[in-house]
């Protein structure tokens, strides 16, 4: 039993050849999202700002025009730098602090869910639950008076909760980058660390073996 799971464990060993698609798979995934959410912000920039600034109907901040400057250029650089695997456990520090700021002003009243679900959820709220029973009744009305097979047939309707998943997912995932880094050969950090990492131990060797043979030239002599 021991030699099986010695064989085993041997077997599952080798897939650390592989182990490289695990952050690669992280970065590819993140990389769109950040993308497309700092691209956004740019676009209609001047609505960003009023909307990082406003206490009325937006986040309320303090120096908006350079807090959603800072957001919008940490979400595409940081885009740019996952595809690339360059520094990707630098940037992964601002991306993270993007997503607690964005999780504590604009999601964390909403609860942990993204999409709304009702009773049967272990994260549903009295908010979501009654989003469903209000869905519930916007589907029967449809069924009534619309044409509800055309409606839903390219995806079922569902109520946007905007609750911390999303954000708490992405944060998870950069953490992960963070103590990972970008992984080997598909990434811009790896070669550099081999590039320069490399020479040092040779000079540590060196300086080492040089050591080595003074100490024992002195004690020949």
């Amino acid at each position: 039993m021991i030699t099986l799971a010695r064989r085993l464990q041997g077997v599952l060993e080798t897939t650390r050849a592989l182990d490289f698609l695990g952050p690669l798979a992280l970065r590819l995934y993140l990389a769109p999202v950040f993308w497309m959410a700092g691209t956004k912000k740019f676009a209609d920039f001047e609505s960003t700002v009023q909307w990082f600034g406003n206490p009325d109907w937006g986040l309320g901040l303090p120096f908006p025009a350079l807090l959603a400057f800072l957001a919008a250029g940490t979400e595409v650089l940081g885009a740019i730098l996952l595809v690339i695997g360059l520094g990707v456990r630098w940037i992964s520090l601002p991306l993270m602090v993007t997503m607690v700021v964005a999780a504590v002003t604009v999601h964390w009243q909403n609860g942990w869910l993204a999409i709304a679900e009702g009773t049967g959820s272990l994260f549903a709220s009295e908010r979501t639950i009654g989003a469903i029973e209000r869905l519930d009744r916007a589907k029967d009305i449809l069924r009534e008076h619309g044409d509800y097979s055309w409606l839903t047939e390219n995806g079922g309707l569902v109520i946007l909760n905007n609750g911390i998943e999303f954000a708490a997912t992405y944060f998870i995932m950069l953490l992960a980058l963070f103590f990972i880094g970008a992984g080997r050969y598909l990434s811009i950090d790896f070669w550099m660390a081999r590039r320069f990492a490399g020479a040092a131990p040779e000079r540590s060797v060196g300086a080492s073996f040089g050591g080595r043979r003074a100490a024992a030239t002195a004690r020949i002599s």
